[in-house]
């Protein structure tokens, strides 16, 4: 059954139907406050840590906060306590794959075409798991992020294909986003309420 945002429509008015749930997803979340957006970060990155205490790979990319979205870099830095490298991803044009570069509290960062802090130098690196934000979310491991297209594009040429959890709050929780051909599903969820595998 099609939602009452996406439903048979042609595809210019699927889109915007698509434009219009980011920009109210997002909205939600700025309705959170400072301090509510830190406790339930901290709640997410307890349940992180609890189902992988160990570094889920050698090198762990992560994104910069933005938009009011989940803070997990006490997580990254969890990890990186223990050898792994945190990563974050670069974008070097529009409508290619993300590309990655290391990142520690030290690392000098700049705002990218987006407004993104994004490290300016460094090695390329190739990260064994991806840790994603979520604008908007279902059960069976699908995003809605803001448009761009990047992790899709990643991920459809990256083999093998790394871990992918996804990371949002569940005020950003849909029974479903009516994924499209070219959505591909996260295999992790995790919110401030828990951690749970895709159900796809």
């Amino acid at each position: 059954m099609e939602s009452p945002l996406i439903d048979q429509k042609t595809a210019p008015a699927r889109q915007t139907a698509r434009q219009i749930l980011r920009q109210r997803m997002a909205r939600a979340r700025t309705r959170l406050t400072p301090e509510q957006g830190a406790a339930l970060s901290a709640r997410l990155v307890t349940h992180l840590l609890a189902h992988f205490p160990a570094p889920p790979g050698r090198c762990i990319a992560f994104c910069w906060p933005i938009k009011n979205e989940p803070d997990i870099r006490a997580a990254l830095e969890h990890w990186r306590a223990q050898g792994a490298v945190a990563a974050l991803p670069v974008v070097t044009a529009a409508g290619q794959p993300l590309a990655f570069r290391a990142w520690t509290p030290a690392t000098p960062l700049a705002p990218d075409r987006y407004g993104i802090p994004t490290p300016t130098a460094g090695d390329w690196l190739c990260p064994d798991a991806l840790l994603i934000p979520l604008n908007a979310f279902d059960a069976q491991g699908y995003r809605l992020g803001y448009g761009g297209g990047f992790f899709d594009r990643t991920l459809a040429v990256w083999t093998p294909r790394p871990l992918t959890l996804g990371v949002g709050f569940e005020l950003n929780r849909l029974a479903s986003i009516e994924p499209e051909a070219h959505d591909l599903p996260l295999d992790w969820i995790f919110t401030e309420a828990g951690g749970e595998r895709a159900r796809r």
